[in-house]
């Protein structure tokens, strides 16, 4: 039995693909402003997204993994490159060990496919979270959607 009030998992078929996207709209759009035009993009079909649900099913976070083609373009690096996006978690569930979860999620996923470093663009005010999980920044901060970010890079 799960001591977690929540598992997290690969999201499965359309209801999935909607909650993870409805927690994205609530994070993103809602609280953050980020133009929704500009949230959800070509890469949301082909990408491996991971949701976390309460045991009543309400989705509390979720993440993506790109892979292949569009993680090069993404990151820049080689194929074995993965790029994880698009990670965010519901207000009422933040410290709960959800945002952790979902990473170790799309790690999983991502070795899953023989990848063996995982990428991504952390918001600034996130990287003591990403750095406590093993990822080391790199590269200059930048802007993306108007808010300052930094890129970051885990070994699998």
């Amino acid at each position: 039995m799960s001591t977690a009030p929540y598992l997290v998992r690969v999201a499965e078929g359309p209801a999935d693909r909607e909650a993870c996207f409805a927690v994205r709209k609530e994070v993103f759009v809602g609280e953050q402003g980020v133009p929704e035009d500009i949230e959800y993009d070509a890469y949301d079909a082909g990408a491996v997204h991971v949701l976390a649900v309460r045991e009543d099913g309400v989705p509390l976070g979720t993440g993506r993994l790109l892979h292949g083609a569009a993680a090069v373009a993404q990151t820049g690096a080689g194929p074995t490159v993965g790029s994880l996006g698009r990670l965010a978690v519901t207000g009422a569930a933040r410290g709960l060990g959800v945002g952790a979860a979902l990473v170790r999620a799309i790690e999983d996923a991502a070795r899953a496919r023989g990848l063996t470093a995982v990428d991504l663009h952390a918001q600034t005010h996130a990287l003591g979270f990403y750095e406590r999980l093993g990822y080391e920044p790199y590269g200059p901060e930048y802007l993306e959607a108007g808010i300052p970010h930094q890129g970051m890079r885990r070994s699998l």
